[in-house]
């Protein structure tokens, strides 16, 4: 089976501990991609943070970002995709989240919304320290929250909570997901996502399948997390990362190495370049 397509997580995935990605990594994307295969970055995190790994892939397919919610070209201003909150539902989310004790964050293709400072560690800030004033990352702290919203009522597509209080951060992921009409993921026992009702990895990775004309069975999705959990039940080869979530790697179809130890490439050396060698 000749795969065309192949949709890689970020964080847990591609990214080793460090937010790095390996030689090892870097070197398989290039070979697949000189083989003819598609190679999209599919991430929770917004389209600006995830066009700067593309671009360090240097990959040209579309970028899914936002868990599914914002698809685009990543060289023009293309969008496949694109799926927004929209100002009632940010301020239902808000209303529920802020009674726990939970960072909340509104997230939109280009930029963040905050209630609070960002702390100096945080990923989208280091980023913003060395990338071009072009391609920066919006930080926004919001003096009033709802006001932002309604600024950017048609482009918010994300909303990211984030605590170490397991018992906080379960029980606002709860009441949001008995609501029934949003999407409530998780990328880490820290925190869930909240996106409109039928968005998801799996089912952007579809409409990128659809955009080239190709079939799932000749489509990978390599991910770690719940969020991932669709893309890798969608694709004809779902590989989980060794490092990955128990019950996501319950629907693997290949279990790879972890993170740290360059996994993605492992993957696609076992599943596309060997495979292609021995076919010739």
């Amino acid at each position: 089976m000749g795969y065309k397509l192949v949709c890689i997580d970020m964080d847990g995935t591609l990214l080793d501990d460090k937010k790095e990605v390996s030689k090892e990594n870097l070197e398989a994307v290039k070979k697949v991609t000189e083989m003819g295969v598609k190679v999209a970055v599919c991430t929770g995190r917004l389209f600006t943070s995830a066009k700067f790994y593309a671009n360090l892939l240097g990959v040209k397919t579309p970028i899914i970002s936002s868990n599914g919610a914002y698809i685009r070209e990543k060289d023009k201003n293309k969008v496949i995709y694109q799926s927004n909150l929209g100002e009632e539902n940010c301020k239902e989310i808000l209303s529920i989240v802020t009674k726990f004790k939970i960072n909340v964050f509104f997230n939109t293709p280009r930029g963040v919304i905050s209630l609070k400072p960002f702390d100096k560690n945080n990923t989208y800030i280091k980023m913003n320290e060395t990338l071009p004033e072009g391609d920066r990352i919006e930080i926004i702290e919001a003096a009033n929250i709802e006001e932002e919203i309604k600024k950017y009522k048609d482009d918010i597509v994300k909303c990211i909570c984030i605590e170490q209080d397991f018992e906080e951060i379960s029980a606002a992921k709860n009441e949001i997901s008995k609501l029934g009409k949003y999407e409530v993921v998780s990328s880490g026992r820290d925190n869930f996502e909240i996106m409109c009702k039928g968005v998801s990895k799996g089912r952007a990775a579809k409409v990128l399948a659809d955009y080239y004309n190709i079939d799932s069975k000749d489509v990978i999705c390599i991910g770690d997390n719940e969020n991932d959990l669709s893309m890798i039940q969608f694709a004809g080869m779902g590989v989980v990362m060794g490092n990955g979530d128990e019950h996501v790697k319950t629907f693997a179809n290949y279990i790879t190495d972890t993170n740290n130890n360059s996994g993605v490439a492992k993957a696609l050396q076992e599943l596309i370049i060997n495979a292609n060698h021995s076919n010739n």
